[in-house]
Order: C-alpha cells, then structure tokens, then sequence
C-alpha cells in the first residue's frame, strides 16, 4: 500500500466523523476572527500594536508599519483569508492563504522571542494545518498528480 492511499485511508475515517466536521467548522471560525481585527487595523494604518523600539519585535513593527504599500497588503491579505475562511466554498483557498502568513507570524515570533504570540501563533499553525489536511481529498493532487480521486461523505450523511 502506497502512501497516496494510506493518507485517502486515514483521511476518510477522520471525514466520516461528525465531531471532526464540528470541529473544524469552529477553527475556520476562530482562525478567521484572528485575522479580521488585525488585518483592519493594517488596513486602516494605524499601529498594529505599542511596543516599545527597544524590543526586537518592537523594532520590526515599527520598520513592518513605514514600509508604505506592503504593511496594508498584508492586512488585506489576512481579512481576504479570513473572509475565504467564513465561506465554506472557499475555505480551502482561504486556508492556503492563511498558512504561510501564520507560519511567517510563528517563525518572526519565535526568532525573536516575542512572548505575546509564542503560545497562540504556533496553536494557529497547527489549527491552519489541520484545516489543509481536512481538505487533503482537494490538496493531494499537488503531492500525488496519478492519485485517484476520493469521495468523501457529505455533511447529510454525517449526521
């Protein structure tokens, strides 16, 4: 048995699960709402946060906030991300847009120390990963192109 099947295997059962389907109905959710308020205020330009300049994470804010175009790109990046993650059509794209700007928050957090988002960027992370693999029946094609296609069970017959 190959690893495109073992995956299609495991996928399936965890599919089938209606306490998994509600789970991850409420990460969507709650991904997205960590996105909207810091996303807006990006957009708006206005400081995302007040720290001090003496701080790395300080520093990097205050260069990320003069850096002119890209500081609002980023907050319409993670409201458009957040808005994907609300739809349930778009969800997938809305979690492989929210993946690498979380990783990206995780990986700054971590180089730097910052101990404000050192327990809840890597929980969104995982939380953004676990949404990808949910949807692993639409992803796998990128890793497996031959990989036959998966019926997964619908929402009805969940219940």
């Amino acid at each position: 048995m190959n690893i495109s099947s073992t995956l299609d295997r495991i996928h399936l059962k965890a599919r089938q699960n209606k306490w998994l389907w509600f789970f991850t109905i409420f990460n969507r959710v709650m991904l997205a709402l960590g996105f909207l308020p810091s996303g807006f205020v990006k957009v708006n330009g206005e400081r995302f946060t007040a720290l001090a300049t003496t701080h790395p994470m300080g520093s990097y804010l205050e260069a990320f906030y003069h850096t002119g175009f890209y500081y609002p790109f980023v907050g319409v990046t993670q409201m458009t991300a957040a808005v994907l993650l609300f739809i349930p059509r778009t969800a997938t794209l809305g979690a492989l847009l929210y993946f690498p700007i979380i990783l990206n928050i995780f990986l700054l957090s971590f180089a730097v120390r910052f101990e404000g988002s050192l327990l809840t960027s890597p929980l969104m992370v995982i939380a953004c990963f676990y949404l990808l693999c949910w949807d692993w029946h639409k992803l796998k094609f990128i890793f497996f192109p031959d990989a036959p296609k998966t019926i997964v069970p619908s929402r009805k017959e969940l219940s």
